[in-house]
């Protein structure tokens, strides 16, 4: 008669079991994507409006630590070049080494390598620019522009210096992949440039180390609420006497 007692010590013990090993795996997951971000991410504050509206002015974005070798077209990239300036600049890669990059074609859109691009990201749906330019990418470099091309300066102002508006791929610091704040959104890779020689470059790891956080967080709040409710399923009823199942004559 005193084996129902020691069954619902029994569950009791293995709901706490279950508990922990939910608690102990989420902090597992939700710390191993953390880390995992924090070494592949960095967090970058958009200093201008020139990628509007795809970033906006202040917007806290999440940018991939990759090497300038890793970027393709339609990259949104952090990068520092002295000629144009000592900090920091958020532009979206239209052109690598190799490339005829000219604007516009006769619907106004821009084309590489003869090919028209569309350009679904930009701030105006007129032309893809204000201004007629042709220019040519030399290898082991980037040309450069801005969703929002009535403000930014991009490479097309600073196509009479010795570049050519183009920059070296050693200058990219980091690719975008999320805005973090205020909204919370992913930013993708244009399709228009899959067809062109090279394709576009692989989503980063955001999704996956969210995805395990989010795992984490969920089995931790579920393993600790988990452990009080099997404990106290566990218990006898409060009328039944010690060793003796509730309801025996």
């Amino acid at each position: 008669m005193g084996a129902t007692g020691r069954n619902g010590d029994g569950r009791g013990r293995l709901g706490a079991r279950i508990s922990g090993a939910a608690v102990a795996l989420g902090c597992v997951l939700f710390l191993g994507g953390f880390v995992w971000g924090a070494l592949v991410y960095r967090p970058y504050t958009v200093p201008t409006g020139s990628m509007s509206p795809t970033v906006n002015a202040g917007d806290k974005v999440l940018a991939q630590r990759v090497d300038g070798d890793e970027v393709r077209r339609g990259d949104v990239v952090v990068f520092t070049d002295p000629e144009w300036g000592d900090l920091p600049m958020v532009k979206r890669i239209v052109g690598v080494g190799g490339d005829k990059i000219v604007c516009c074609g006769e619907d106004g859109r821009l084309t590489v390598n003869g090919i028209p691009v569309d350009e679904p990201y930009l701030r105006s749906s007129g032309r893809a620019s204000g201004r007629d330019f042709t220019a040519e990418v030399p290898k082991g470099r980037l040309f450069l522009l801005g969703d929002d091309r009535t403000v930014s300066l991009d490479s097309r102002v600073h196509l009479e210096d010795a570049a050519h508006g183009t920059v070296p791929r050693d200058s990219v610091e980091a690719r975008i992949d999320a805005v973090a704040w205020p909204f919370g959104s992913m930013i993708g890779r244009p399709e228009a440039f899959a067809a062109l020689p090279g394709g576009i470059s692989s989503a980063g790891p955001l999704r996956l180390q969210l995805t395990a956080m989010g795992v984490g967080v969920v089995l931790i709040f579920g393993g600790a609420v988990y452990g009080p409710l099997a404990a106290r399923a566990a218990r006898p009823p409060r009328n039944a006497k010690p060793g003796v199942a509730a309801g025996a004559r």
